[in-house]
C-alpha cells in the first residue's frame, strides 16, 4: 500500500514527469494532471485520491481558482500549493482557502513526501471522525 494517492498538478509536462517519477518511488501513488480543468476532472473520476499537489501558476484556471473549486467539491482532500513564483499575497490567499501547506519550487524531496504524508494522515483523521459520528448518530436513533 502507498503512503498517499496523490494528484500531481502542473502545467510543466516535464517537471510533472520527473517528479512523479521520483515520488512514485518514495510509496506514493501519482496522477498527474497538466491544468486545473483535469486535475477537477481526475478528481471527480478517482474517489480515492488523498492528496493534491497543485502549481499556482498555471494558464486557464491557475492553481488558486483550482483550489477554490476542489475545496468547494471535495472538502476533505488535502492540497499543497507548489510554485517557483510566490508571493506573500498568493500564499496568504492559499491558506484563507484551506491549503494544507505552500511550498517553493524547487522543493527538496524528502520534505514534499513529509507534507504529503502529514496531509494524507490529516484527511483520514478527519474521515475517521466523520464516520465515527455517523455511527454515533445510528446507534444512538436505534437505542
Amino acid at each position: 500500500m502507498s503512503i498517499a494517492k496523490v494528484l500531481f498538478v502542473d502545467d510543466e509536462v516535464p517537471f510533472v514527469e520527473a517528479l512523479s517519477k521520483r515520488l512514485t518511488k518514495r510509496d506514493l501513488e501519482i496522477i498527474p494532471a497538466y491544468s486545473g480543468d483535469e486535475a477537477l476532472n481526475r478528481l471527480a473520476e478517482q474517489t480515492t485520491i488523498e492528496v493534491v499537489i497543485l502549481d499556482v501558476k498555471m494558464p486557464g484556471m491557475d492553481g488558486i481558482e483550482t483550489l477554490r473549486e476542489i475545496k468547494k467539491k471535495i472538502p476533505l482532500v488535502e492540497v499543497i500549493m507548489l510554485t517557483g513564483h510566490a508571493t506573500v499575497e498568493s500564499a496568504i490567499d492559499g491558506m484563507k482557502l484551506g491549503a494544507f501547506d505552500y511550498l517553493m519550487k524547487p522543493c527538496e524531496i524528502d520534505v514534499l513526501v513529509s507534507k504529503v504524508s502529514a496531509a494524507a494522515a490529516k484527511k483520514r483523521s478527519h474521515e475517521e471522525k466523520i464516520m465515527q459520528a455517523r455511527l454515533k448518530e445510528i446507534t444512538m436513533r436505534r437505542a
